[in-house]
């Protein structure tokens, strides 16, 4: 007897039509049975697993020899370190623009005033909570050190203070190293050093030495075309 004995009016598409509808619904069951790979379970290495895929039994590869990862070539030597042949340079690896200047006010306030105040005498507000206080800007050492040297402890560190490598971007430190030129340029400006017509006070503030009354006196808005002690580089 043949299938088609057994079934006349039911043809062979049709009977392979139901076949594959029966390993669907097999499928299915099985899923339902546990047999599937939830989001949480995933394949995949965490950091420092060991594998048994790579000969070093290490799952974490090194990179590729002679590859830069994007965003890491820092070809500008100048730019990421503030040295030139070992030594801080004294020049800014782009110019120092009213836009740069605004930027680094603001992010001096954020990262820097707290330890070394708004005026950059060293004065800030965790110094006067009992913090070790930093050099005021405004000593000759500081005021005749090269931008090189403030963009090294930026990055670095110095003393009691840690790096700001992660926090602050190497832009953004250039744009505080450029507000710090003119917070010095601020508190030791020449009258020669003036435009023409500019008034002076005949009463200027003075800056506050570590241990004096606290002011809120800022130099917000000083934007001389060339920052004391720090030219564009060319």
């Amino acid at each position: 007897m043949t299938r088609a004995d057994l079934h006349p009016m039911i043809s062979r598409s049709a009977f392979r039509l139901m076949a594959a509808g029966a390993l669907v619904a097999a499928t299915l069951a099985l899923g339902g049975c546990g047999v599937r790979l939830d989001m949480h379970v995933q394949p995949k290495y965490t950091p420092l697993r060991e594998s048994n895929f790579f000969s070093d039994h290490r799952s974490a590869r090194p990179l590729v020899e002679g590859t830069v990862a994007r965003g890491q070539l820092e070809a500008d030597t100048y730019l990421y370190t503030g040295m030139i042949n070992g030594k801080p340079g004294t020049d800014f690896p782009f110019p120092v623009t009213e836009q740069v200047m605004e930027r680094g006010r603001e992010r001096f306030n954020v990262y820097c005033a707290p330890c070394h105040g708004r005026t950059g005498d060293g004065n800030g507000i965790v110094v006067q909570r009992g913090f070790k206080a930093p050099p005021s800007y405004h000593i000759d050492r500081l005021r005749n050190a090269p931008v090189g040297h403030f963009y090294d402890v930026i990055s670095n560190g110095f003393g009691a203070m840690a790096d700001y490598s992660s926090q602050i971007p190497v832009k953004d430190r250039w744009a505080i190293i450029a507000y710090i030129r003119a917070l010095q340029f601020s508190q030791d400006a020449k009258a020669s050093d003036l435009p023409p017509g500019t008034k002076i006070s005949s009463n200027p503030p003075n800056v506050n030495l570590p241990g004096s009354e606290p002011h809120d006196i800022t130099p917000d808005g000083i934007t001389p075309t060339n920052v004391a002690g720090g030219n564009v580089a060319k």
